[in-house]
């Protein structure tokens, strides 16, 4: 089997999962998205499956597409990475499918941004609809808060400043939960702790064990089947209404949850990618 790692950068990350993929004496190449020239006139790649690893966004997704077009197995899937990548994909998919999530609204103009922002009730979070590690986020306690930063989005411009994806604030008490499912199996989760709100640990938030527990697990599972299976982490907030799903991670970090579970993250992963790459 011919296994392709594809990536925009080696991290920590992908310095284990090379590590698996050498330990067992896999036939593997590692592919830089920065280097990668896709001729879409005709197939030229000779791939089993493929891991995507990528940074950026868009470069998954188009590299994805064509990989999936041409018949070559991924892992994840387009159309798992472009649902993820859009927080109003996921939450539609996690709505669509009854997997409770935090009361969430769109609007299209700063007008109608203020409207939801106030029915929603205060305190907001104000999230790009693409984006992560947390960047970007508002959390908004007051109207004058809400004019200020509709009007700084409004100024900024882009495309991605004009969709207003307001989410209810979940109180977290200083931490939230990340569950890591491969597959069928939640295989692990961390608490992230945080005095601050956005409890990130590409942020400086701190990891600790999670026991899965039936009902983690349940929402875990239930939440990856919704945005299309394969390979995603799953972030959740405890609240008075029982644990919520706020969002799932296609490309998911691991490097500070191996030693906090226990759990060879590696190599479940690489697992997963050779029973991928045999259902061919």
């Amino acid at each position: 089997m011919k296994i392709g790692l594809l990536c925009s950068i080696v991290r920590k990350e992908e310095k284990l999962l090379i590590e698996e993929l050498r330990g067992r004496g896999l036939d593997f190449q590692v592919l830089d998205d920065r280097e990668l020239i896709f001729r879409l006139n005709a197939r030229h790649m000779d791939f089993d499956v493929v891991l995507e690893r990528c940074v950026n966004h868009s470069r998954a997704l188009y590299a994805l597409k064509v990989l999936n077009d041409w018949g070559i197995p991924t892992v994840n899937r387009f159309e798992v990475a472009d649902v993820c990548g859009n927080k109003f994909l996921t939450t539609n998919a996690l709505v669509r499918n009854r997997v409770p999530s935090p009361k969430t609204m769109l609007a299209f103009t700063p007008e109608s941004a203020l409207q939801a922002i106030e029915e929603l009730g205060y305190p907001v979070v104000l999230k790009p609809a693409v984006g992560s590690w947390g960047r970007l986020l508002s959390k908004i306690n007051d109207r004058e808060a809400a004019e200020a930063i509709l009007e700084h989005k409004e100024v900024l411009g882009s495309y991605h400043h004009s969709i207003f994806y307001i989410q209810e604030y979940i109180p977290k008490a200083g931490r939230d939960i990340r569950s890591f499912v491969v597959g069928d199996e939640t295989i692990c989760a961390i608490y992230r702790y945080s005095s601050h709100w956005i409890t990130n640990t590409a942020r400086g938030g701190k990891a600790e064990n999670c026991p899965v527990t039936g009902d983690l697990n349940r929402l875990s599972l239930g939440a990856a089947k919704a945005v299309g299976g394969g390979i995603v982490a799953i972030d959740l907030f405890e609240s008075d209404q029982g644990l919520l799903v706020n969002e799932v991670n296609y490309t998911m970090e691991f490097r500070n949850s191996i030693d906090t579970t226990g759990v060879n993250i590696p190599a479940k992963v690489i697992d997963y990618v050779l029973q991928a790459g045999k259902k061919q």
